[in-house]
């Protein structure tokens, strides 16, 4: 499972069970669910995931601002409550290259606010795992 945490939003990717392809799941939108770990939980459950990779925004030069900070801690929050590996893996641009690509295909804007985050945590997922040897 990837997660592209966000301070309004939470985009769910998950991979086939080969851990070939990346999927975008869905988004959590934090104002109207109270309980963004939990609703986790249940995907875990409903997917059998194994491990989380959980985007980590650094700045250009590589260095760690407060959104990094809030994903560590929310990072550390998720490995707490599900027991699982929780890997922290770097996800710069990959926000813009999903705006990049929903501008392309001519996506209206109220479409792309409502799909960016879980096509980002595809993206991140897929970095994550096309970077893993086959």
């Amino acid at each position: 499972m990837g997660l592209d945490y966000g301070e309004r939003r939470i985009g769910v990717a998950i991979s086939d069970a080969f851990g070939w392809t990346a999927q975008g799941s869905e988004v959590i939108d934090k104002k109207l669910v109270k309980d963004e770990l939990g609703r986790i939980e249940e995907l875990v459950k409903l997917h059998e995931v194994d491990s989380i990779i959980v985007g980590l925004p650094k700045n250009m030069n590589g260095t760690i601002g407060p959104s990094g900070e809030n994903c560590i801690a929310f990072a550390e929050r998720l490995r707490q409550k599900l027991g699982l590996p929780v890997q922290l893996w770097d996800e710069r641009l990959t926000t813009v290259a999903a705006e990049r690509t929903l501008l392309e295909a001519d996506v209206s804007r109220s479409k792309r606010k409502q799909v960016i985050d879980k096509m980002a945590a595809a993206i991140l997922l897929q970095s994550y795992l096309d970077s893993k040897p086959k």
